[in-house]
């Protein structure tokens, strides 16, 4: 399986470069970064940084262009069947992804996805695992600006992933919450 994290982003409502924030020791980023499993390999997208974990660096183009525009331009770096999308503000996602990855895999071939759904009951399209072929297939070009949701239109199923696991970073507050500087 390949990852691919998003690490774009303007962090607008963080006021500064949410991934770069202090939690547990290390950035929110990294902290993502060093709990994911070393055979799985990840693609990040966005404006490359040193990181402590070797990866890939890809940007969409035009910059900017939202997550499904960085969505797509980490699948057309991956050679895995599977991959999983996460947002790099997502510290605490990996045993999520397993979920997700566990449940895939039980579903068959004819589910194309699994998609969390948060302590809200929201499905999540940036927390997910997509079959490869299904999720470029599906993915418009150019992808710059359309909601990410556009990929819950595959045949999906939905895995309640909660608390922590499903929580990301978009202020202060939200970092504060998950024990951040």
């Amino acid at each position: 399986m390949t990852v691919v994290v998003l690490a774009g982003g303007e962090s607008r409502r963080f006021g500064s470069d949410k991934l770069a924030a202090p939690l547990a020791g290390t950035t929110v980023l990294d902290h993502l970064l060093a709990s994911l499993p070393p055979e799985w390999e990840v693609i990040a997208v966005g404006e490359q940084r040193p990181t402590p974990r070797p990866l890939t660096w890809t940007r969409e183009d035009p910059p900017g262009g939202g997550p499904l525009a960085g969505i797509a331009a980490g699948l057309a770096l991956v050679t895995t069947d599977l991959t999983a999308v996460v947002a790099g503000d997502m510290p605490y996602a990996v045993s999520g992804l397993r979920q997700l990855a566990d449940a895939l895999a039980a579903a068959g071939p004819d589910t194309a996805a699994a998609v969390a759904v948060d302590d809200e009951g929201h499905a999540n399209p940036l927390l997910a695992v997509y079959r490869t072929t299904a999720a470029r297939d599906l993915v418009p070009e150019p992808a710059h600006g359309i909601p990410a949701k556009t990929l819950l239109a595959l045949p999906h199923l939905e895995v309640r992933i909660t608390g922590v696991t499903s929580r990301d970073v978009d202020t202060p507050e939200d970092l504060a919450a998950l024990g951040g500087e």
